[in-house]
């Protein structure tokens, strides 16, 4: 027997019909969903009873269409699995939610031209704000976002030309700073290992690598990357590759990510050497693991949930016409040494 679906029980409810059961008109329905604060409690509770009973959604689209208001803030970012990303969208949901405002989220994987698809597709749903990451849009994208007029947020470095506002921090000088800290431990050969190598980490070890050329330091042997995605197990795998190319002779290496330097670490101790008395470590992004792991791993200190919430409140202060006086913000970074570098000399 072929079952064949009831019309009258699949069709979508409508402004109208919550309308007529309430017994209201269309317009009192919309002031409900848009206007709350606008219309009596006694009323508000008739309509919304009537949407439950109906399961009434709302048409997004033609409310914004209506007021010129969508209440949404587009987000970009390069990986919904990454969890350096997870602050920072939590100081984002924290500061839109209680502002009254909703995110729509995309993932872009790391692609300039999956974010230039996924900006398009955000585009089209009218938002009012974007936060996207980092600063390497095609040229499209940024005429995109130009085009738009609406307010936007680079997050997660501090750029040179931002687009409009932007809130982050120097990956160059973090990596720059992690070689100082390491030469002072007393380490004279060190090296680096970097994964998927997007723009952030290449300026990292660019950072790094002009600290050790400035001071006589550099050996580019002792550089090793791959475009693979980092993972614990490949920081083990990098950390083997970097000891034989270096014949065993570096004793310090800075991991573009905790997820490297833990595989590092892991890898160190099977293969007999002490750390940080053979070779020191130290990562960036400073994951909780990280302090807890023996002996506890040096990281890069960003604070990522505080970026997030810098980015929605200069997002909301233009959205309530307010100024922001900073457009763009430098939040730091601290470069923390725990056991797994050296004490410094």
């Amino acid at each position: 027997m072929v079952r064949t679906r009831n019309s009258s029980t699949t069709k979508r409810a409508t402004l109208a019909d919550v309308a007529k059961v309430a017994n209201v008109s269309a317009i009192t329905v919309s002031r409900v969903i848009n206007q709350p604060d606008k219309v009596s409690s006694d009323l508000c509770q008739r309509v919304q009873e009537a949407i439950d009973m109906l399961g009434y959604i709302p048409n997004q689209s033609a409310s914004s269409l209506a007021s010129a208001r969508s209440g949404v803030i587009g987000v970009s970012i390069p990986s919904l699995s990454n969890i350096v990303f997870n602050d920072v969208l939590r100081g984002i949901y924290d500061v839109a939610g209680a502002s009254d405002y909703k995110v729509l989220l995309v993932d872009t994987h790391y692609s300039p031209l999956e974010e230039e698809k996924m900006i398009r597709t955000l585009l089209s749903q009218s938002p009012e704000a974007m936060i996207i990451t980092g600063g390497d849009q095609t040229r499209a994208c940024e005429r995109m976002l130009a085009k738009a007029g609406l307010p936007v947020v680079q997050i997660m470095e501090i750029l040179n030309q931002p687009l409009d506002m932007n809130v982050g921090f120097s990956h160059y000088q973090a990596g720059f700073d992690v070689a100082l800290k390491l030469l002072a431990t007393g380490c004279q050969r060190l090296g680096f290992i970097g994964a998927r190598m997007d723009a952030r980490v290449q300026q990292r070890m660019a950072g790094f690598r002009d600290a050790l050329q400035e001071r006589g330091k550099l050996n580019e042997k002792f550089l090793v990357t791959t475009p693979e995605p980092s993972s614990i197990a490949l920081g083990g795998e990098l950390f083997r590759s970097l000891l034989s190319l270096s014949a065993g002779q570096v004793d310090g290496i800075f991991c573009c990510n905790d997820d490297l330097a833990l595989g590092a670490l892991f890898e160190s101790q099977r293969m007999n050497i002490k750390v940080p008395t053979d070779i020191s470590l130290c990562g960036f992004n400073d994951f909780e693991s990280s302090a807890f792991v023996n002996p506890s791993l040096s990281s890069v200190h960003v604070p990522r949930y505080e970026m997030g919430v810098q980015a929605a409140q200069m997002i909301v202060q233009v959205l309530e016409g307010e100024a922001v006086a900073q457009k763009q913000r430098d939040i730091g970074f601290e470069v923390i040494l725990r056991q797994s570098s050296r004490p410094i000399q």
